[in-house]
């Protein structure tokens, strides 16, 4: 049954992609057309991680035009939801090797060790990306808190304190203004966790708001 699905998914891709090459050719293969635009030049094949199975794609060439399709980015090599697993299995705490056995089991295929570091170095540029972003508007309320987790390093667990604040924004909703790791839950740790977010835009409302959110008890969360 997997393989009628891979399969299936196969066909389905290669025929979006044929379909693809002729609408950029104005005719289909083989057919002969005064006003056709190009023709085709054959294909190169591409390997791509679906979450059924890793399929091969016949990625169609034109003589003059390029082939650029809207059904599969440029360049891209596995569904966003296989690299969002993948990201997840990680932060759980999953080891690499077993990442590897889990990634052969689901879909076919190996995920090697490289792969999984270079999907936790973009998603760490993402998170850094987040965790530095400007902080915009007003906030009448700002709630801070720390959480313990345990992380692994080198192959030794450790408690770690994670700082978190959350403002009341100029809607009366909750949101996350910022998130960082603290030694331990001291007075140091928090002037700097307060430093960070004062530098990346925190102010908050005048009174005379923050007493109308009161009486109109509008907070939402």
């Amino acid at each position: 049954l997997d393989q009628v699905v891979v399969r299936t998914v196969e066909q389905t891709l290669n025929a979006l992609l044929d379909a693809e090459a002729d609408r950029l050719c104005g005719a289909k293969r083989y057919e002969h057309k005064p006003d056709r635009a190009d023709t085709r030049a054959g294909h190169y094949e591409r390997q791509l991680h679906t979450k059924a199975g890793e399929v091969t794609l016949k990625m169609p060439k034109l003589r003059r035009l390029p082939f650029e399709t809207a059904i599969i980015e440029r360049y891209k090599r596995r569904e966003v939801s296989v690299e969002e697993a993948l990201v997840e299995m990680y932060l759980a705490g999953v080891s690499v090797r077993r990442v590897e056995d889990i990634t052969e089991a689901l879909w076919g295929t190996r995920v090697s060790p490289s792969t999984v570091s270079e999907l936790n170095q973009k998603i760490g540029v993402q998170i850094e990306a987040w965790r530095h972003r400007p902080i915009e508007g007003e906030h009448a309320y700002v709630y801070l808190d720390g959480i313990w987790l345990k992380r692994s390093w080198g192959g030794e667990v450790k408690n770690v304190s994670i700082l978190v604040a959350i403002g009341v924004n100029q809607d009366g909703y909750r949101e996350v203004l910022g998130v960082a790791e603290g030694t331990k839950e001291d007075k140091a740790s928090w002037q700097g966790f307060l430093r960070y977010l004062k530098d990346r835009g925190l102010k908050g409302r005048s009174e005379e708001h923050t007493s109308e959110l009161q009486s109109r008890e509008t907070i939402s969360y």
